[in-house]
């Protein structure tokens, strides 16, 4: 449902069959694994049995006489990589650590670790390949926990990693701590020393996945002359290119990437890992290589998300909020780049607060390198802040959602690094929450309970390109650069329907590669819709001025004497006789001058932030520790709903993944870093039969760096749900969850003081 009157649009707003739809359904989309290449061979990686070990020595020469093997890996056959960072869109990375998380150097870091290659006739003949593959290791105790990392005496996963603060300056001894950053704003002791009512506790979560369907893949063909196509499951085909070009010190001009259809991503599938295997293993091959993961090379060596460990103190005076105190420690994993700036920069942002000190800390630990998940770094420090902001209300004897209101934040008000929000909806999102059905509606029976929490994201902008081409039907086809994740194709069509008053069904989609349109920046932050949307809109602006500069021509006036509405052009001053449908000048372009094609290139700015606020009910069976979810109400500002279908398919999906992370999910390691559970039969994601029906309530605030008002909207659904479904678990049983997953065993263990 949406709860505001929605503008006049005749495009957008409505609920179009997705362009993408009929292929999908039917069997014939192609993903990475379909590639299929004359005398494609496949390659195979060998991976470490040890969270953290010297590699001393490698012998492939047993594998090289195999049967069937065409080539063989290792990290020296990688060029020296540079020592600097790279921007992917969501996050950055060091080119070094980058090429050695590929193939590994000196050293694994992580059980999964890939130390070689191999590429065969058949994957079979790879496998038995990678068995006679000699690597001689120096074990060496691993570290696995972000407390644990952070001690002076822990082992060291490098020895040349120094603690980085804002100031530039460094730590005198090695660390594991990457680096250190600081919000801060007021006095935050004095605050304290005034609060009516403070809550102090530490939150933890665990490292979960992205869950996406489609294992990575990759398939490489290295060309004769030196040219390299690449055949990948990416969000971004022009970020892999630039990594594969830094990684393989290849002209980036040499290098085209084809994205296949995705099985999903959620920010996992930015970095790269098969890519430049693949494109080496086919140079030394002369073959086209298709490299592969199994759904347990997924788990253990592709990048999920920081487990995460936060202190916090929250004070109130008078029901307002008047001082936070919070340390943040992310793993990034094995190296640098955990989400904590973004943890850090998203906690507060729902709330006007004056006085606050937020410390982060990036912790290294011997896990997979970590990778974006959905709002990256938001969802944990959510966790932490409403969880508090729930005990406190109960402290003050407050609704939760009306001290939440009294805080907002509103147009104006200042985010903890100092930049002043635009127009927002928080305070939209939470009325609509206070007015809904669901929060207005009793919740009844024993261990049954209620929560709410909110969530932000900053949402992004960055580059995008796109190409409209006029077809003499009077149909249009749309290049553009961005992988379809969650229904772009159709979200761009319809923006483009929009600007040029046509139909949504004479719009054409599609999603080139690296070579057939201009750099677009990941699908990736919420961006696409919003980014590329933009670039769209100016591609049909520049279709209409050729429309109108063409009709003028024809009628003898200058081109300001023409106007274009709903797809037709007419002159001003004579509308009735001289007019002509787009689809007429479409007909005659070939004598009025050529083709016509619109073009839309930009940096995006004005990105709105995203907020939402959830209401959530729960039951709790206190003998076996299940908590049934039994009814979600997730309100969100998406700006102007743009496929109002796929909005809300965003949202459900969102929460769903939530629910999963606050009841279940977790990477269990045991003392030697082994993952125990990397299969989708032990590491437990939510199924149709854990959640019911989730309640999308649209709220419309529509932001004012868009021309139709767009907000992105992927991400703010997945920070709420956890520290919703913990404040609902503390209202059924009188007791505070502080760490996460809240399964059945540890419901159990701490509920009978087990634990």
């Amino acid at each position: 449902m949406t709860t505001t009157e929605r503008s006049p649009y005749k495009v957008i707003g409505t609920r179009p069959i997705r362009p993408d739809g009929v292929e999908k359904v039917t069997g014939k989309a192609q993903y990475g694994a379909d590639v299929r290449l004359p005398g494609m061979i496949h390659g195979r990686l060998l991976r470490s049995p040890h969270a953290h070990a010297y590699i001393r020595r490698i012998d492939t020469s047993a594998a090289e006489k195999m049967p069937g093997v065409l080539a063989v890996l290792t990290h020296h056959d990688f060029p020296a990589a540079r020592d600097e960072m790279q921007e992917l869109g969501e996050g950055a990375v060091n080119l070094k650590e980058l090429s050695d998380n590929i193939l590994a150097s000196d050293k694994v870091l992580y059980r999964g670790h890939a130390v070689a290659a191999v590429a065969a006739l058949s994957p079979h003949q790879a496998e038995e390949a990678l068995k006679k593959i000699v690597v001689e290791y120096e074990v060496l105790p691993p570290v696995l926990d972000v407390m644990d990392a952070m001690r002076p005496d822990a082992p060291l996963l490098s020895e040349t990693r120094f603690t980085r603060e804002m100031t530039g300056q460094k730590s005198e001894k090695p660390s594991n701590i990457a680096s250190h950053l600081q919000f801060k704003s007021g006095d935050v002791e004095a605050a304290f020393a005034e609060a009516d009512a403070i809550v102090e506790r530490d939150y933890t979560t665990k490292m979960v996945h992205q869950g996406y369907i489609e294992p990575h893949n990759a398939t490489a063909s290295w060309n004769a002359d030196g040219t390299i196509t690449i055949w990948t499951s990416t969000q971004g085909p022009f970020v892999v290119r630039a990594q594969v070009a830094e990684v393989l010190r290849h002209p980036i001009s040499t290098i085209r990437v084809i994205p296949m259809e995705i099985g999903g991503g959620f920010g996992g599938k930015i970095p790269i890992y098969l890519d430049p295997v693949a494109a080496l293993l086919s140079k030394k091959s002369g073959r086209p290589v298709k490299v592969l993961m199994s759904r347990t090379d997924v788990f253990e060596a592709s990048g999920p998300t920081s487990g995460t460990h936060i202190a916090l103190k929250v004070g109130v005076k008078d029901g307002v909020i008047t001082a936070v105190k919070a340390d943040l420690a992310y793993e990034a994993g094995a190296y640098a780049g955990s989400p904590v700036g973004a943890g850090a920069l998203m906690m507060l942002s729902p709330y006007n607060i004056e006085n606050f000190q937020i410390d982060g800390y990036d912790v290294v630990v011997n896990k997979p390198k970590t990778s974006a998940y959905r709002a990256p770094g938001a969802p944990a420090a959510a966790f932490a802040i409403e969880s508090a902001l729930d005990e406190l209300a109960h402290k003050i004897g407050a609704d939760p959602l009306e001290l939440r209101k009294k805080n907002t934040a509103r147009e104006g008000t200042r985010r903890v690094d100092g930049t002043a929000f635009p127009r927002i909806g928080h305070e939209e999102c939470v009325d609509a929450a206070l007015n809904s059905a669901h929060y207005r509606s009793p919740i009844e029976g024993p261990n049954r309970g209620r929560g709410v929490a909110s969530g932000y994201w900053i949402n992004a902008g960055m580059q995008s390109s796109v190409v409209a081409a006029v077809n003499t039907d009077g149909t249009v086809n749309l290049i553009e650069g961005s992988t379809d994740i969650g229904g772009t194709r159709a979200s761009l069509a319809m923006q483009l329907a929009e600007t040029l008053g046509l139909p949504f069904d004479v719009i054409r989609p599609t999603v080139a590669d690296t070579d057939s349109v201009g750099y677009n920046d990941v699908t990736g932050g919420s961006r696409t819709t919003f980014a590329s949307g933009m670039a769209v809109h100016e591609a049909g602006l520049d279709i209409q001025r050729q429309m109108r500069e063409r009709a003028a021509k024809g009628w003898g006036v200058a081109a300001d004497a023409v106007s274009y509405a709903d797809g037709r052009v007419t002159l001003k001053t004579d509308s009735e006789t001289k007019e002509l449908s787009f689809a007429e000048i479409a007909k005659k372009a070939a004598s009025t001058g050529g083709p016509i094609v619109g073009r839309g290139s930009l940096t995006a700015r004005g990105a709105g932030a995203a907020y939402a606020t959830h209401i959530v009910d729960v039951e709790v069976d206190p003998d076996t520790g299940k908590v049934t979810i039994l009814r979600y109400t997730a309100v969100q500002d998406v700006g102007t709903a743009i496929h109002p279908s796929y909005v809300e398919g965003q949202i459900q999906g969102g929460v769903v993944q939530g629910i999963g992370w606050a009841l279940n999910e977790e990477y269990y390691y045991d003392d030697d870093g082994r993952m125990a559970n990397s299969s989708y039969l032990d590491y437990r994601m939510p199924t149709a039969l854990d959640v019911p029906m989730i309640d999308a309530v649209l709220v419309e605030v529509p932001n004012p760096g868009h021309p139709y008002g767009v907000r992105g909207v992927g991400e703010v659904p997945i920070v709420p749900p956890l520290a919703a479904i913990a404040n609902a678990i503390a209202d059924a049983t009188g007791h505070r969850f502080t760490s996460l997953p809240m399964s059945p065993r540890r419901v159990v263990e701490e509920l009978h003081g087990l634990s």
